[in-house]
């Protein structure tokens, strides 16, 4: 027998390349259906996707590919065209099969120079399933089951193409502009669903694995976080918080509720920040500035925690910087066009003027009532904003801005009303509450934690109209748990050390102005008083200046001076 020649060797190559499950040196690979399949794409080299024996029972074929943030094109030719191939970290295309057909082939290509890891996956559907995308009017592709997602600072908005009715191989698809109740699509249901990833990391390997979990119906079900049902007369967009730095999965499954069957879009996951920039980067998203600002802030805070009450103009001075500062931070946002290091010295600066102003206020006028009144309302808008961070802020009824601003604001203000009987205990709770929660900011400006966002989601609805439809959920992981905890001991901690410090001495004291008034009363009057023979203000500048002046001297000689004469 003769050795096998080339054409033999060349055609050995071939077959054993297009039938091995990995990636061959050609870019062929074969997957399964259903399953995952990780691989790495190269720049220069196109892969070729194989999926074969697909069984006569399934009627489509769902396929999409995934990576971190660099983009891939996914085609049904080796030539994409706009018609037939979608591009993006999160990609995908639904093939509709004929009646004979058994196998696929999709081609990706990367559009990054470095080789970049991907995870690509086949979902069968039946005739009777829902067909995602599948009426689709606004995007490029015909048939177009990718979720789209774009965000900004405040809010991450994604949008999505109307299903249509399954429908056997062979057949022409229902119509997708008749409403004929129960007959037609407009029967479909679509339920939106939210999956967070884990905290503070930004892993490839990770995000793969946990989108595995987003991609198909019942592990979308067993995992996800169902946050609401559109029906087929509402619009197929939902925004919702942009939390930077934390990765979240978004999927659609779309419900066909006269059959009881379903199926999924493709998933889309954001960190709502950018890998690609040199600067402000998903790997550095805490500005110095933001450091710096809350770190003092916290310290501030720690001392207002446990020592507020004790230390009145010290602890007005931090409420009125909060209150101006936040009021002068929500209008300089809405009306100007600043950058945030502008802004975030602005209302520093308008914060301590604010600050001086309550102090001056309590120093001329001491009226503790009105003061605390103003404290407890910072009290009542963190307490306000607690409850809507919770799941009652997702509900319908206060998407709307008239019934949200007037719940908060009655919330807000029945604080401060409920302790108002006993103004001492109100004050001491909003030193503790109030201070040991700058430290949870101060935290976040290192490591992430979703806490911040108890104020930050007001904050956001304050300065943008458009965010008041936002679904404003966030994870609760590990580093959130640790917060609150300490939150809780901090607060305990500071209302006991200032509730035994203060226990023997009275609720407020007097008014300053009122203790100088009379101090200066009693030193015009009373003779034997030392401060009675303090010499005029003039005479005592001029006395400090000639003392200032003999530290900067130098020391005179001593002895003899002049020759000894003989």
């Amino acid at each position: 027998m003769r050795p096998p020649g080339i054409p033999e060797l060349l055609l050995c190559l071939w077959v054993s390349g297009r039938w091995s499950p990995a990636v061959s040196a050609a870019g062929l690979m074969e997957v399964p259906i259903g399953q995952f399949k990780d691989l790495r794409l190269n720049h220069t080299t196109p892969t070729e996707i194989l999926l074969q024996n697909i069984p006569g029972n399934v009627s489509f074929i769902l396929f999409h590919v995934h990576t971190l943030y660099q983009n891939v094109t996914v085609s049904l030719n080796k030539i994409p065209t706009v018609n037939d191939s979608e591009t993006g970290s999160d990609a995908g295309l639904l093939n509709v099969l004929r009646p004979i057909q058994s196998n696929c082939t999709w081609y990706l290509a990367s559009t990054d120079l470095n080789q970049l890891l991907a995870t690509v996956v086949t979902v069968p559907y039946g005739e009777k399933d829902p067909v995602p995308g599948a009426c689709n009017l606004e995007f490029n592709l015909d048939i177009d089951p990718n979720v789209y997602l774009q965000y900004n600072l405040y809010e991450t908005v994604i949008t999505f193409a109307p299903a249509n009715l399954g429908y056997a191989r062979g057949n022409n698809p229902p119509p997708c502009d008749v409403k004929l109740e129960q007959q037609t699509r407009w029967r479909l249901l679509y339920d939106v669903y939210q999956y967070f990833l884990p905290e503070n990391n930004l892993n490839d390997t990770v995000l793969l694995a946990h989108l595995h979990r987003m991609s198909m119906v019942q592990p979308i079900i067993s995992n996800g976080i169902k946050l609401l049902t559109l029906t087929s007369e509402q619009m197929t967009r939902v925004a919702f918080s942009s939390i930077p730095g934390q990765g979240v999965i978004y999927n659609v499954i779309v419900r066909d509720p006269l059959l009881n069957t379903s199926a999924a879009y493709v998933p889309v996951h954001t960190y709502a920040c950018n890998f690609a920039n040199v600067m402000d980067n998903c790997y550095t998203l805490g500005k110095a500035s933001t450091k710096v600002f809350f770190t003092l802030f916290a310290l501030f805070g720690l001392f207002i925690c446990f020592f507020g009450h004790g230390f009145l103009k010290t602890e007005f001075f931090f409420m009125g910087f909060i209150i101006v500062g936040f009021l002068i931070f929500i209008l300089l946002a809405r009306v100007t066009f600043l950058g945030y290091d502008a802004l975030l010295g602005l209302t520093t600066v308008s914060g301590i003027i604010g600050g001086l102003l309550f102090v001056g206020f309590w120093w001329r006028f001491g009226y503790p009532l009105v003061c605390v009144m103003l404290v407890g309302l910072v009290l009542g808008f963190l307490m306000a904003s607690i409850i809507f961070f919770t799941p009652v802020g997702d509900y319908a009824t206060f998407h709307d801005d008239t019934v949200f601003w007037l719940t908060f604001t009655c919330i807000s203000l029945v604080v401060p009303v409920a302790f108002l009987a006993s103004a001492k205990l109100l004050n001491i709770l909003t030193c503790a509450v109030v201070g040991s929660y700058t430290l949870v900011l101060a935290v976040d400006s290192y490591v992430f934690t979703s806490l911040t966002y108890i104020t930050l989601n007001i904050v956001k609805r304050a300065v943008n109209q458009s965010f008041s439809g936002a679904y404003t959920s966030v994870p609760f992981q590990t580093n959130d748990f640790i917060m609150i905890a300490l939150w809780v001991v901090l607060s305990v901690s500071g209302v006991a050390t200032q509730l035994y410090r203060e226990r023997e001495k009275p609720p407020f004291p007097p008014a300053p102005y009122t203790l100088w008034k009379r101090d200066r009363e009693r030193r015009k009057t009373n003779v034997l008083d030392p401060s009675y023979h303090l010499p005029p203000l003039r005479e005592r500048v001029l006395l400090r200046l000639a003392q200032f002046r003999e530290f900067f001297r130098g020391e005179q000689p001593t002895g003899e001076r002049t020759p000894l004469l003989l």
